[in-house]
């Protein structure tokens, strides 16, 4: 069976109300975009919500939904991921990528040496970060930006890093921290 190319778009955060909305937090770049693109999936493809309208609500959005859900019902989807399928996407503007569009990339650092291969993007507060799998050992972070990750070629397949400000950190060439230390 084929996987799916999916994309996080959305988290339900609570529910909203006694009518069977849910409370969304967008992860888009226009954050009312998240209720355009269909239906909305769980991980694994099935839908979960289909979206009628949503409205602002402070940081959040509240969602009306096709389904007919309870409170206990919505309040049941709490932390609950949403994605859209990868094709229903725009393209993304040039040196713009989608987070899902990174995953399993394999990541060279300036020297040419494969160090690993992109597991996950993380955005922690302050700024976009990678999660790299090395081929043996732990995952460890390393910073998204253009000084510290200044190629990403997603037709090759591989990114680029510079590591020398992570080793030079801890002086003893190894990365700054592990994945498994948080």
């Amino acid at each position: 069976m084929t996987k799916l190319a999916l994309t996080c778009v959305a988290a339900v955060a609570d529910a909203h109300g006694v009518h069977g909305n849910v409370k969304i937090k967008s992860f888009t770049r226009d954050p009312a975009a998240f209720a355009t693109y269909g239906s909305l999936l769980d991980q694994t493809g099935e839908k979960i919500l289909t979206p009628i309208k949503a409205r602002p609500v402070g940081r959040f959005f509240s969602l009306s939904v096709e389904e007919k859900m309870t409170r206990e019902q919505a309040e049941a989807l709490k932390s609950t991921k949403l994605y859209v399928l990868r094709s229903v996407l725009p393209e993304p503007d040039e040196d713009e990528f989608y987070y899902s569009d990174l995953i399993g990339l394999q990541v060279d650092n300036q020297d040419g040496e494969t160090v690993g291969t992109v597991q996950a993007v993380h955005e922690f507060g302050a700024g976009d970060t990678l999660e790299i799998k090395p081929s043996q050992g732990p995952s460890f972070y390393h910073p998204f930006t253009l000084e510290h990750a200044p190629t990403v070629d997603i037709a090759a397949r591989h990114i680029i890093i510079v590591q020398e400000e992570a080793e030079e950190a801890r002086g003893d060439g190894a990365p700054a921290q592990s994945a498994d230390e948080h």
